[in-house]
């Protein structure tokens, strides 16, 4: 009777640990590394777009008809990481001195009007001016800008002289003593300068005296005209911000497609 030796199957074989990935491994790995640059452009492009909307103080709305009276907003957003704004001096133009200029009052600031002597007297309303308001100051008196927000601060201003713009000289300080000055002018044409002073822009009246969109002497200034700037302000800056994500969402889209389409057609 003869004896049987069983031959051994063969083991499977094992990949050896030098081998090469494959190639969706070497694409996918690929698309790890793209995929934060893009995110990283991307985020900078949102970061361009929103900025612009916290730049400098400046007026709200930028543009008023000549002859009129109107309500505008100086707007102070904290530039700061690190200290809060706690006081805000605007010194109102002295080659076109206004009639009337008044505040209104702001919670949480106190605000001083300082009057100077005119070289030549203002005739409005068939009466003679022989001073005017030369500066408006707001002082915190128990309210402060903090870090990442601003504050406006309305003011009812008269009539408004047959000119291009009214240039305005701001100073704003912060609780560290810092002081920034907001008086450098805009040539026209030219690049912005890095501290500008707030402009409001004038056009030719429309016929009524007063000047569509703004408010007379009687009602200029009203809480409502505010807060309804306030919302517009807000809606504007959020509106920067969601457009600014959707750029972000379609970069990265796009890059998907790229890379994906490239992968297929590998």
């Amino acid at each position: 009777m003869s004896e049987t030796t069983a031959v051994p199957s063969p083991s499977p074989a094992t990949p050896s640990q030098g081998a090469t990935p494959a190639p969706d491994t070497r694409r996918r790995g690929r698309l790890a590394r793209r995929l934060p640059v893009v995110g990283g452009l991307a985020a900078g492009g949102v970061l361009l777009l929103a900025g612009p909307a916290f730049a400098h103080v400046s007026v709200q709305p930028g543009q008023a008809e000549q002859g009129g009276y109107a309500t505008i907003n100086f707007k102070v957003p904290n530039e700061r990481d690190n200290a809060s704004t706690v006081k805000l001096e605007v010194t109102l133009p002295a080659d076109h001195p206004l009639a009337s200029a008044m505040p209104q009052p702001v919670p949480g600031w106190k605000v001083d009007v300082t009057k100077s002597k005119l070289d030549k007297p203002l005739e409005t309303h068939g009466k003679k001016l022989t001073e005017a308001v030369s500066k408006i100051t707001w002082t915190a008196d128990g309210g402060k800008i903090e870090p990442g927000q601003f504050q406006q601060f309305p003011v009812s201003v008269g009539q408004l002289p047959k000119a291009d713009k009214l240039v305005f000289k701001a100073l704003q300080t912060y609780d560290n003593d810092e002081v920034v000055r907001w008086i450098e002018p805009t040539k026209e044409g030219g690049p912005e300068p890095e501290n500008p002073a707030p402009v409001l822009e004038l056009t030719p009246a429309s016929g009524d005296g007063h000047g569509s969109g703004t408010a007379d002497a009687k009602n200029a200034g009203g809480d409502a005209g505010s807060a309804q700037q306030a919302a517009a302000d807000g809606s504007d800056t959020t509106a920067r911000v969601l457009g600014g994500a959707g750029i972000v969402v379609g970069i990265i889209g796009v890059a998907f497609g790229v890379l994906a389409g490239r992968r297929r057609g590998a």
